[in-house]
């Protein structure tokens, strides 16, 4: 068992690493992409660059500093977390791991879909959870909107549950390692419908439509808001809540950089990276 596992690989993540590692715990990271840093051309504003730099560079940078020290760096995605009796569980496409402490650091949530009525029916039909929600939607017909394995994992919570399951990629390709009894819609949303007090149908752009009960969205990988509010941690707006020492109210989960709101820059990221990383030493320590 690991002392703690960070999800993310960007500045928070790996400057949380550092600080654990440097003081003897045992730390794995996991990442699946470079997020919003690996699409920014130059960086002029970050200290001690006397060139600009790119994003790529930057992030690369960080990580070869973190596997210089032996910090583990594993690409894979993450799917889903769980609370178990001495800490957590972190399941990836690939993998399995367990750890005292977790903290969630990939950035802000930037996976809500723009389609017309779809924040009308958010708690009215339309959920970011499904293993939260699934109780709900006993018997009843649902839809998973998204094309990857993040989608995947949804789908398989909710079909021992809900009458049928269809996943809607909104005009992506599926992804291939699916389970051929699931059906596919592969049509663009144009709107979703339904009365003052639930969701009732999705409209497509062929001029189609398909009844449900409910949708559950899980577009892109699974974000670090997302991952949270699976575990009862709190969440305000597509931010999670964290005291001063980033804390989440999970005792054992921590959460760093730009899921956490604020000003998304690098330098926060990094600033409660360190936060984090110093005080999950300290709860490492008292429960040793």
């Amino acid at each position: 068992m690991y002392d703690s596992v960070i999800i993310g690989s960007g500045p928070a993540g790996i400057t949380a690493a550092i600080y654990m590692k440097r003081a003897g715990l045992n730390v794995v990271v996991i990442g699946k992409d470079d997020g919003a840093l690996g699409k920014t051309n130059k960086v002029e504003n970050y200290y001690g660059f006397e060139n600009p730099i790119s994003g790529n560079e930057l992030l690369e940078n960080g990580r070869k500093q973190a596997k210089r020290l032996g910090i583990t760096i594993v690409e894979d995605e993450v799917v889903l977390i769980e609370i178990i009796d001495n800490g957590f569980q972190i399941k990836t496409v690939n993998s399995s791991f367990e750890a005292k402490t977790a903290l969630l650091a990939t950035g802000a949530d930037r996976q809500i879909p723009n389609i017309k009525g779809m924040k009308e029916y958010e708690g009215k039909g339309v959920s970011y959870c499904a293993i939260c929600d699934a109780f709900f939607y006993r018997n009843k017909k649902v839809a998973v909107l998204g094309s990857g394995n993040y989608a995947i994992n949804e789908i398989n919570t909710l079909l021992p549950v809900a009458a049928s399951v269809t996943m809607i990629t909104n005009g992506e390709k599926p992804i291939e390692n699916r389970s051929s009894e699931i059906p596919i819609v592969e049509k663009k949303i144009r709107e979703v419908r339904g009365d003052e007090s639930k969701i009732q149908q999705i409209d497509f752009e062929d001029e189609s439509n398909l009844n449900i009960d409910g949708l559950f969205i899980a577009v892109g990988v699974a974000s670090s808001t997302a991952l949270a509010r699976k575990i009862g941690a709190m969440i305000n707006g597509k931010n999670i809540v964290v005291n001063e020492k980033q804390q989440t109210n999970v005792p054992g989960l921590y959460a760093a950089g730009d899921c956490t709101g604020g000003i998304l820059q690098i330098s926060k990221a990094t600033y409660e990276g360190m936060k984090a990383g110093l005080d999950i030493i300290q709860y490492i320590k008292k429960t040793k």
